[in-house]
């Protein structure tokens, strides 16, 4: 789906409303197809937040996408103060559609954005004091990520409130971009649904909007459909 017809969709929305959008297309979907979005949209975690900054290879960035979605979160914030973050459709295999990508110039912008919203935000680093499997998870949690070769920059890691590490145990001193966003993030994210006692904590009013959007991500042709009932955007 284009920007514009996602667009498009975000102004039906708002004008008519999550629940008439639903009911709209729902007669378009399979009782398992909404069921399968509605299995997704419970499990939807938005208090754990993955930040990137300055990922220039394409399937790393593509994979991390891929890898936010799968394990179940919401929102993925990208740091790129010279590069642009470049995903590989062909990796994320449609997975950016579902998830919320945020981008931002600075890395002081993302976390000041973030702990705005009730976040702490960790950096990853070697030898940090804490690790994924000790990390408070009773709160909002956001997580940063370097690049490939060089890491989190100085000002990324000063812009945190705190560091932690992934465990190694092997000679080999660091992971792949995806492998240590893959692993930790899946870790954090287990034990935030263990800390909170539920698979997902999205809010009502997020949850009957992500439904809509995510019924009309289905649908080809889905704004054209919502126009002939509903009168426009």
């Amino acid at each position: 789906m284009t920007q514009v017809a996602s667009d498009a969709i975000s102004r039906i929305i708002e004008r008519h409303g999550p629940d008439a959008v639903c009911a709209a297309l729902a007669p378009m979907l399979t009782a398992e197809r909404i069921a399968r979005i509605d299995q997704v949209l419970a499990a939807r975690l938005g208090s754990v937040v993955t930040i990137v900054e300055d990922t220039y290879d394409p399937h790393n960035a593509a994979a991390t996408i891929r890898t936010t979605e799968a394990i179940g979160l919401g929102e993925l914030h990208v740091v790129e103060p010279e590069q642009r973050f470049s995903a590989a459709a062909g990796v994320t295999r449609g997975a950016h559609r579902w998830i919320d990508l945020h981008r931002w110039r600075s890395v002081e912008a993302a976390v000041a954005a973030l702990r705005a919203r009730g976040f702490r935000v960790f950096a990853t680093l070697p030898g940090a004091p804490h690790t994924i499997d000790d990390v408070d998870v009773t709160t909002p949690l956001a997580v940063a990520f370097g690049n490939e070769h060089a890491g989190l920059t100085p000002a990324a890691i000063a812009a945190c409130d705190g560091a932690i590490g992934v465990p190694m145990f092997g000679f080999t001193e660091s992971f792949n971009l995806s492998v240590t966003v893959a692993l930790a993030m899946s870790r954090i994210a287990a034990r935030r649904r263990a800390a909170i006692g539920t698979p997902g904590d999205l809010d009502e009013a997020r949850r009957r909007e992500l439904r809509a959007r995510w019924f009309a991500l289905k649908i080809r042709g889905a704004v054209g459909v919502l126009e002939r009932a509903l009168g426009g955007g």
